[in-house]
């Protein structure tokens, strides 16, 4: 029975020097694998911080221009003052002092006046009086007289006819002085009265010419004794 307990006693001993090598073992691992664990340790944590999402970069077209930066001198130290010496003002020299005169110094006499200048007159010279001249008179030769013009017609008495659609005018012009003193319808053969156009032969007098006017109603009948008149006055060219 001893022995069985001696045994038991030294198994235990055994075993107890085992669990205390397998203790010193590990923690002599424990203590060399430390700070590798650490370092593994913190590059886990750092691999589970979830990655920021990469920010998405948006250009926006600048309008208007930037105002430049200016930048601030710094201030200038202040200028260092200068004492400048004051030199005393210089006084004037004194002037001579004029002499006193007392009453035993007897006062010099005065100076005569200056003689008055002397002015030499010379004569006057009197120039000749010019005698005026007198232009010429300007003989201006009289205007020629105008001739009086020649005579647009030869005197006499002088008929023409004058034809129209509604019939036919004869018409008689009295020329006085190379003028035409009056005109008349001698004969009318027209379908119509002709005193409807009896204030136009007073018009050829007047005008010096066979333009006559219109009248209204009878264009026919003024265009025929136009005629007429024209055909009188050609013969007494």
């Amino acid at each position: 029975m001893s022995q069985g307990g001696s045994n038991k006693r030294v198994a235990n001993t055994i075993v107890s020097a085992s669990c205390a090598a397998v203790l010193a073992v590990y923690a002599a691992g424990y203590a060399r694998t430390q700070s590798a664990a650490d370092r593994f340790s913190k590059q886990v944590a750092e691999r589970r911080v979830p990655a920021r999402p990469a920010q998405r970069l948006v250009v926006v077209p600048q309008t208007v221009d930037p105002a430049p930066v200016v930048a601030l001198a710094p201030p200038a130290p202040p200028p260092a003052l200068k004492i400048a010496r004051v030199e005393p003002p210089k006084l004037a020299p004194k002037l001579a002092e004029a002499p006193v005169v007392t009453a035993e110094t007897p006062a010099p006499p005065p100076l005569p006046p200056p003689p008055p200048p002397v002015v030499e007159l010379k004569p006057a010279v009197v120039a000749a009086p010019v005698p005026a001249i007198i232009p010429p008179p300007v003989i201006i030769p009289a205007p020629a007289p105008i001739p009086p013009p020649a005579p647009k017609w030869k005197d006499g008495t002088y008929t023409g006819w004058g034809y129209s659609r509604h019939g036919n005018i004869e018409a008689e012009v009295v020329i006085e002085s190379g003028r035409i003193s009056s005109a008349v319808i001698s004969q009318c053969r027209t379908r119509y009265s002709c005193n409807v156009i009896e204030k136009l032969p007073p018009e050829v007098a007047q005008r010096q010419s066979p333009d006559v006017d219109y009248v209204s109603g009878a264009t026919q009948s003024a265009d025929a004794f136009y005629g007429a008149v024209v055909e009188a006055l050609a013969k007494a060219k």
